[in-house]
C-alpha cells in the first residue's frame, strides 16, 4: 500500500473535486432529525447573490464549516445549511442597466455562487436551501404578516422618513450612515410618506431584559443592543401655551432640571410650528429647510443646530413664567411628543442653541459639596447631577431625590406623571420598489384596508422597469382585486428585505413544508441556533430583527423557544493592500495587486510600489477593507484554481484570531500551502503502514515525548475548536505536532506505531478546517469511513504528566544551563544537582554562595558574589 501512495504528489484540484463529488452523492451532510443525538444547529448568515464570492464570505463560511465539522465529530446530529438573501436593489438596479428582469440576474448568480461554495468543500445540507425571492419562501412571511396586523402589531401611517433619491427609496435610521444612505453614499433626504410599520416597541422591554440571556453573545453586540433599544427613566409633564387651552407635552429624564427651562423646543411639523408658519412666511421657510433634512438620530447629534422663534409662549408648569417655542432642527415628531424641554445650563446641546440665539441660561444645578468638579456657564453647560439650587421649594434636593420629589409635585397638580421611555422606534418595513415581496395588503374603494387571504401574493416576472417607478403602481393586472363583490387596489409596496433574512433561519428546518410556515415538532427538535456566525455590522439591524422575529413566532405558537440563537461569534473584516494614484484633479484611482510592481521588506510588507506599464509611483494605502471599488480585492475563484479549496480555508483560518481584521497576505497564502505538501509528505512516507496498538506505559522517553506531544496538542485543539474559537491557535499547535513528526526518527516497531498515532491524530483534528486532503490521507491510510464521521481524538491525560522536566539554571538571575530532572524531585535534591552542574559551576568558582531560590518546574536561581 504505502510503495505506490509515495510517489503520489499532492494534487489539491484533482482531490477535492473528486471527494466533493463522493460527499454529494452520498448526501454525507445531510441533517436528519434524530432525537436520540444532542443536536448542533450551526449557521453562518446567508449571503446576497450579488455575482461571485469575497473573501470575507469564505472566511465567514469557513468559521461555520469548522465547527460544523468539529461537534458532528463530538458525536453530535448537525445541521448546517445554507440559502441566499435574493431580494434587494443592485438585482433591480442591473435589470434595469441590462434590460432584464432581476429574477434573471439573481438565478444566474446563485448558480455560480453556489458552484463556488461547493467548491469550498462546505458541509452543508443543500436539500435545505432556501431562497427569499421565491413564492414558496415569502408567501408565510405575507402569512405572517397578516397575522400581526390583526393583532394590531403591524400598521400603517404617514411618517416622515429618510429618503434615498438615488435608490428612491426609504431607509430604516439604522441604515443611515453619516448623513448618507448605507449602500450608495448619497446624502439622504426627509420625506413624509403612507409607511407600514412592525411595532418593535411593544417588545422593547423584554428584547432589552433578555440581552442577559445572550451568554453565549459578544459583549460589545449586547452593548449596541441595549444603546439602540435604549430604556430611559423620566417624567412626562405638560406645559401650558399663553391665551389658550392647548397643553405642549414634553418628556425628560432630567426633571431635576426643570426650573431652569429657558425655551420650548418643537419638531418642525409640530402643530404650533405648522400654525405659527401660517402667518410667518420666514418660519415657513425655514420649516421647508428642516423638512428636507435626515431623520437618523446619529446624524442630528452631529449637524450644525438651527432653530427660529415661533412667537408662541408657553407657561412654565412650577413658576408660571413664559417661555419662548422655538421651532428647531434638531427636534424629530417622530421622536416622543415632538417638543423638548430645553435647559441650557444642564444640557450642552442646549447652551449651544441659547448661546447662538440669545436666550437666557440658569444655574439650577450645583456641585456637590466637596467635588471637585466646576460649574462654569460661560464656557459650557454643567450637565452633571448634583444639588439643586435656584429652584424654590426643591433647593438642596439631590438630582436623584429631585426626580422623586418633583414627580409627586406633578403627578399632584395633574401636570405629569413617572414615565419609562425607549429610545428605539417601530421598525419601518415598507420600501418603494419593486424587486421584494409584496406587502399583502389590499385598500377597497370603500377606504377600509383590509388584509390578502390568499397566498402568496405573487410578484409579477414579466414586467419592465424603466428605473422611474415600480412597475407595481398603475399596474391594472397586479393591483385591481375584487373582495367579496367590493373592488380594491393591492399594496404596491414590497417587505424590506429585512423581513426575509429574520426568520430564514427557522424556515432551514422545515424548508419543505408547504402547509404551515413551520412544521413545529421538527422546528423545534433543531431551535434555537447553537451557533450563529456573522459580522458585527449587523448588531442593531438584523440581529435585532432577528431576535424580535423569533419572539413574535414564539408569541404566535410556531417556536418554543424566547431567542433564535444560543451563541454568537461575529468575525473580523478582511484587508488587503490599497494601491492609489491621483490624476491633475486629484481624483483617486484604485489599482489592483495585478497592476503594479510592489517592494516588499523582509516581512513582506509593501515599502514601496510603481505601476508596471508606466513606472508611476504608486501611493500605499495601506490595509483596508476589501472591496470591488478599491480594486483590492482577491478572488477566491482563482485561489482555489491555484492553490485548492483546502489552502485558501487554512489560511482564512491561521491568519488572525476569527473576531480581529485579517490582514491579506499573499506569502501567508504561499505558507499555508506548503504546510500542506509538508503534511502530505510526512503522512504518506510515515503513516501508510499497518501496526499494532502499542502500550504507553511502556514507551521509552523519546517515544513518550512524541506521545505526550500529541495529547498536549489534542487538549489543545479541542479546547480552542470548542469554547474558545481560537482557530490559528489550533492550528498553529497541530503545525508544531507535525514538525515534531518530521523531524522524529524511526527505528524501531514502537516508534512507528507512536507516530502513525500522531499522524492519524494530526488529521483527525485538521480535518475541520482542511477536509479534503484528510479525507484522502484517511483513505490512503485504509480507512472506509469518512474522517467527519470519525471519533474526535480524546486527551490521554495520563501522557500529560512528565516523568522528568526542564529546569533552567541561573547564576545572578542569569541563564547558565539546563538541566532535566526527576518531575518529582523535592526542592533540596534539585539544588544539589543545579550546584553540581558543570556549567554552574564555572561561574560559582571562587565566590560565597548568598542564596539559592528553586522555583518548581521551572528554574534554579543561585546568588553569589
Amino acid at each position: 500500500m504505502q510503495t505506490e501512495a509515495e510517489q503520489q504528489e499532492y494534487n489539491p484540484q484533482e482531490i477535492e473535486t473528486r471527494i466533493q463529488d463522493i460527499w454529494t452523492e452520498n448526501k454525507v451532510f445531510k441533517a436528519v432529525q434524530d432525537s436520540s443525538k444532542e443536536k448542533f444547529y450551526c449557521l453562518s448568515m446567508l449571503p446576497y447573490p450579488s455575482g461571485r464570492l469575497h473573501m470575507g464570505h469564505v472566511r465567514n463560511y469557513t468559521i461555520g464549516d469548522v465547527i460544523s465539522r468539529f461537534h458532528r465529530m463530538n458525536g453530535k446530529n448537525v445541521l448546517q445549511p445554507m440559502g441566499w438573501d435574493a431580494f434587494g436593489l443592485p438585482a433591480e438596479n442591473a435589470a434595469i442597466k441590462n434590460k432584464a428582469q432581476p429574477s434573471t440576474w439573481t438565478v444566474e448568480n446563485i448558480a455560480y455562487m453556489k458552484k463556488q461554495l461547493q467548491s469550498l468543500g462546505f458541509a452543508y445540507d443543500w436539500e435545505r436551501e432556501v431562497t427569499t425571492c421565491k413564492p414558496e419562501y415569502y408567501k408565510w412571511e405575507q402569512w405572517f404578516f397578516t397575522q400581526l396586523v390583526e393583532k394590531d402589531l403591524a400598521y400603517k401611517k404617514t411618517s416622515a422618513v429618510n429618503w434615498c433619491p438615488h435608490d428612491e427609496t426609504v431607509l430604516a435610521n439604522e441604515q443611515v450612515h453619516d448623513g448618507c444612505c448605507w449602500r450608495c453614499d448619497t446624502p439622504v433626504e426627509k420625506k413624509e410618506i403612507d409607511q407600514w410599520f412592525i411595532r418593535i416597541t411593544a417588545y422593547a422591554e423584554e428584547l432589552l431584559d433578555s440581552i442577559d440571556e445572550l451568554d453565549g453573545w459578544p459583549d460589545s453586540v449586547k452593548t449596541q443592543q441595549r444603546n439602540w433599544i435604549g430604556r430611559s427613566e423620566g417624567v412626562e409633564m405638560s406645559f401650558g401655551l399663553e391665551n389658550s387651552d392647548e397643553k405642549v407635552s414634553i418628556y425628560t429624564t432630567r426633571p431635576d432640571t426643570l426650573m431652569g427651562v429657558t425655551y420650548l423646543g418643537v419638531a418642525a411639523k409640530h402643530p404650533i410650528a405648522s400654525e405659527a408658519a401660517k402667518t410667518n412666511p420666514e418660519l415657513a421657510k425655514f420649516i421647508a429647510e428642516c423638512n428636507q433634512s435626515t431623520t437618523a438620530e446619529a446624524d442630528i447629534a452631529t449637524m450644525e443646530k438651527k432653530g427660529m422663534a415661533t412667537g408662541v409662549k408657553a407657561v412654565h408648569p412650577v413658576t408660571g413664567e413664559l417661555i419662548d417655542v422655538w421651532v428647531a432642527n434638531f427636534v424629530l415628531m417622530d421622536y416622543g411628543s415632538g417638543a423638548v424641554m430645553a435647559v441650557p445650563g444642564h444640557d450642552q446641546r442646549d447652551w449651544e442653541f441659547a448661546h447662538k440665539y440669545g436666550i437666557e441660561i440658569k444655574q439650577v444645578i450645583d456641585a456637590v459639596e466637596g467635588s471637585d468638579i466646576q460649574c462654569n456657564l460661560d464656557q459650557s453647560a454643567f450637565t452633571e447631577k448634583g444639588t439643586l439650587i435656584n429652584s424654590g421649594e426643591f433647593d438642596g434636593l439631590t438630582s436623584d431625590d429631585a426626580l422623586q420629589a418633583i414627580a409627586r409635585w406633578l403627578e399632584n397638580k395633574g401636570l405629569g406623571q413617572k414615565q419609562v421611555n425607549y429610545r428605539i422606534r417601530d421598525w419601518g418595513v415598507s420600501r418603494q420598489r419593486f424587486w421584494g415581496a409584496p406587502i399583502p395588503m389590499i385598500k377597497l374603494e370603500t377606504g377600509e384596508m383590509v388584509t390578502a387571504k390568499e397566498f402568496p401574493v405573487e410578484l409579477p416576472t414579466d414586467l419592465v422597469l424603466d428605473g422611474a417607478n415600480s412597475p407595481l403602481i398603475n399596474n391594472a393586472s397586479f393591483q385591481d382585486v375584487v373582495i367579496e363583490g367590493v373592488a380594491g387596489k393591492r399594496e404596491t409596496d414590497t417587505f424590506d428585505t429585512f423581513m426575509e433574512s429574520s426568520w430564514y433561519y427557522a424556515r432551514y428546518t422545515t424548508p419543505d413544508c408547504d402547509t404551515a410556515m413551520l412544521e413545529s415538532e421538527e422546528a423545534n427538535y433543531w431551535l434555537p441556533v447553537d451557533q450563529y456566525v456573522g459580522g458585527i455590522e449587523h448588531a442593531t439591524m438584523h440581529l435585532l430583527y432577528f431576535r424580535f422575529f423569533h419572539k413574535l413566532m414564539r408569541d404566535a405558537g410556531l417556536v418554543n423557544s424566547d431567542e433564535p440563537a444560543k451563541k454568537l461569534l461575529t468575525q473580523g473584516m478582511v484587508l488587503a493592500e490599497t494601491f492609489v494614484t491621483k490624476d491633475a484633479k486629484g481624483t483617486k484611482n484604485y489599482h489592483t495587486i495585478e497592476e503594479v510592481d510592489v517592494e516588499k521588506d523582509s516581512k513582506g510588507k509593501a515599502i514601496s510600489a510603481t505601476l508596471k506599464d508606466t513606472g508611476e509611483s504608486v501611493i500605499l494605502a495601506g490595509m483596508e477593507k476589501m472591496s470591488k471599488s478599491k480594486n483590492n480585492g482577491v478572488d477566491p475563484q482563482a485561489l482555489i484554481n491555484e492553490y485548492g479549496a483546502d489552502t485558501s480555508r487554512l489560511y482564512t483560518m491561521f491568519a488572525s484570531p476569527p473576531e480581529q481584521t485579517l490582514e491579506w497576505r499573499d506569502d501567508g497564502v504561499n505558507g499555508a500551502h506548503k504546510f500542506l505538501k509538508r503534511l502530505w509528505k510526512a503522512y504518506t512516507d510515515k503513516a501508510l503502514v499497518e501496526v499494532t496498538t502499542f502500550n504507553s506505559d511502556s514507551l521509552n522517553k523519546t517515544q513518550k515525548e512524541i506521545y505526550r506531544k500529541t495529547n498536549q496538542t489534542i487538549e489543545k485543539v479541542t479546547d480552542d475548536f470548542g469554547r474558545r474559537h481560537s482557530f490559528n491557535t489550533a492550528i498553529a499547535a497541530t503545525m508544531e505536532l507535525v514538525n515534531a513528526i518530521v523531524k522524529f526518527e524511526i527505528k524501531d516497531a514502537v516508534d512507528q506505531q507512536v507516530i502513525k498515532h500522531a499522524l492519524d491524530t494530526t488529521v483527525l483534528l485538521l480535518s475541520p478546517v482542511v477536509p479534503h486532503i484528510c479525507q484522502e490521507l484517511w483513505s490512503l491510510a485504509g480507512h472506509s469511513n469518512y474522517v467527519v464521521d470519525s471519533k474526535w481524538p480524546v486527551c490521554d491525560k495520563t501522557a500529560l504528566v512528565q516523568d522528568e522536566i526542564l529546569i533552567i539554571l541561573q547564576v545572578n538571575g542569569k541563564t547558565r544551563g539546563k538541566i532535566e530532572v526527576a518531575a518529582d524531585l523535592d526542592k533540596e535534591s534539585i539544588e544539589k544537582v543545579a550546584l553540581a552542574d558543570t556549567n554552574v559551576l564555572k561561574f560559582i568558582d571562587g565566590k560565597t554562595i548568598r542564596k539559592v531560590v528553586v522555583v518548581p518546574g521551572r528554574l534554579v536561581n543561585i546568588v553569589a558574589n
